[in-house]
C-alpha cells in the first residue's frame, strides 16, 4: 500500500541511487510534514515555490526561477528538474504533482556534441532537433476539481497548454514517475542503469472511469 511512509522511503531510496550513478547534480530528499485534520504531505524543501510553475510567463523565465529557488528534489546533469509532491487525507491520497521541466537551453551541449556523445548520460540530449517542454503527472480527488472527461483525476499536461489534461488511468509512484522519464528522456542512461534501479511494487488503485478510458488515455500501473 502506498502511504506516505512508504512514499518517502521510496523517493529516498531513488533519489540516493541517481546521486549514486551520476544522474544527479543536485538534490532535496523528500520531507514529511503533518498537516493536522488527518492530512500529511510528502514534499521538498523548496517545494513552496511550485507556485511559480503557474504563472502566465515564458517558460525560460518560470524555469529561471524555480532553479533559483532550488525548487526540485533532483537537478539532472543536464540541467532537468523533477518535482515530486504528495498530499494525503484520512481517506488515502488526495494529491500529487509529479513534472519533469528539462532545461529550457541545452546550447552547451547540442554545441559541442562531441564532448558528449561517449557519455550515456548525454546521449539523448544533444541533438539539435530538440525542443524542451515542461510534462507534468497530475493527480487531484477533490469533488470541486474533477470533471469526468474535461479534467480526470489523474492526467498528464504536456507543455503549458491551458487545457491540456490527458487521461491516466491511476496516480504514479515515485518509482513508476522515475522510470517514466529515464525511459522516454534518458533512454541510453536507463538501459545501462535500469538493472541497478531500486524496485519498488506499489502502486495505487485505478482512478479513470470507464468513459474516460474510451477515448486516448494513458495507461498506468496500478491494483
Amino acid at each position: 500500500m502506498s502511504t506516505p511512509d512508504v512514499l518517502k522511503r521510496q523517493l529516498d531510496a531513488l533519489v540516493g541511487h541517481l546521486v549514486e550513478i551520476g544522474l544527479a547534480n543536485d538534490q532535496n530528499f523528500a520531507v514529511r510534514r503533518t498537516l493536522g485534520e488527518g492530512r500529511s504531505e510528502i514534499t521538498f524543501a523548496g517545494a513552496e515555490h511550485l507556485a511559480l510553475a503557474l504563472k502566465d510567463s515564458q517558460y525560460s523565465e518560470v524555469y529561471g526561477a524555480l532553479l533559483a529557488e532550488r525548487a526540485y528534489n533532483v537537478l539532472m546533469p543536464d540541467g532537468a528538474m523533477l518535482q515530486m509532491t504528495y498530499l494525503f487525507d484520512a481517506g488515502g491520497l488526495q494529491r500529487h504533482r509529479l513534472a519533469f521541466l528539462p532545461s529550457p537551453s541545452l546550447a552547451q551541449f547540442q554545441n559541442n556534441p562531441e564532448v558528449y556523445l561517449e557519455d550515456a548520460i548525454y546521449a539523448d540530449v544533444v541533438a539539435k532537433s530538440i525542443v524542451p517542454f515542461p510534462v507534468r503527472f497530475d493527480f487531484d480527488c477533490r469533488e470541486h476539481v474533477y470533471t469526468e472527461l474535461h479534467h480526470a483525476k489523474s492526467h498528464m499536461s504536456l507543455g503549458q497548454y491551458k487545457n491540456c489534461r490527458i487521461p491516466v488511468t491511476a496516480p504514479l509512484t515515485p518509482a513508476h514517475f522515475i522510470d517514466f522519464v529515464l525511459r522516454h528522456f534518458y533512454h541510453t542512461a536507463f538501459v545501462e542503469y535500469a538493472g541497478d534501479l531500486p524496485k519498488f511494487d506499489d502502486a495505487f488503485p485505478m482512478s479513470a472511469t470507464d468513459l474516460e478510458r474510451s477515448i486516448v488515455h494513458i495507461a498506468a500501473p496500478s491494483h
